[in-house]
């Protein structure tokens, strides 16, 4: 296997600074890089359907929602990772694209629901197919097995990374 960046980079840690160890950066730096180019490689289908960073990320939530695929800001923000200014947003240009319509909650007369259109649940199905398969494409290098074992050791680390925030 060739060396990667990284590994070049904590060579010259080890070269320059023998009294540190530098170890940490193969995990957490592959995980920026990774990051970078994972991004990089998953944004073109929604760009190229003219969704900006992070409106495909509330389309997939009210369409995983279920029928009706509605939710509210508040459970938009708990489930996409992101403040409810943030979800307001996105959902101003979603709405404005015909993608989501706001209505009122039938249980909360103050509380307002977002709920994919028809539109928006034929745009999502449609992207959320060929993001399935590019995530398969940049998997192909490993195993099933290998690719398994990666998401249990990341799905540790995340839970790891939770507990220390509480």
């Amino acid at each position: 296997m060739q060396s990667d960046a990284i590994t070049s980079i904590v060579d010259q840690w080890k070269r320059e600074r023998p009294d540190l160890d530098a170890t940490p950066m193969l995990v957490i730096g592959r995980l920026f890089r990774l990051t970078d180019t994972l991004d990089h490689r998953l944004r073109p289908p929604f760009a190229a359907a003219g969704l900006g960073n992070g409106d495909f990320d509330v389309l997939a939530a009210l369409r995983r929602s279920g029928k009706p695929y509605a939710l509210s800001a508040g459970e938009l923000s708990r489930t996409v990772l992101v403040t409810t200014g943030a979800i307001t947003k996105r959902v101003d240009r979603l709405e404005a694209r015909g993608l989501v319509s706001r209505s009122v909650a039938e249980h909360d007369s103050r509380g307002r629901l977002i709920a994919l259109t028809t539109e928006g649940v034929d745009l999502t199905d449609e992207l959320i197919a060929t993001h399935v398969a590019n995530q398969r494409r940049l998997l192909e290098g490993l195993t099933e097995e290998e690719q398994s074992q990666l998401a249990t050791l990341l799905e540790r680390l995340s839970s790891s990374l939770a507990t220390e925030e509480d």
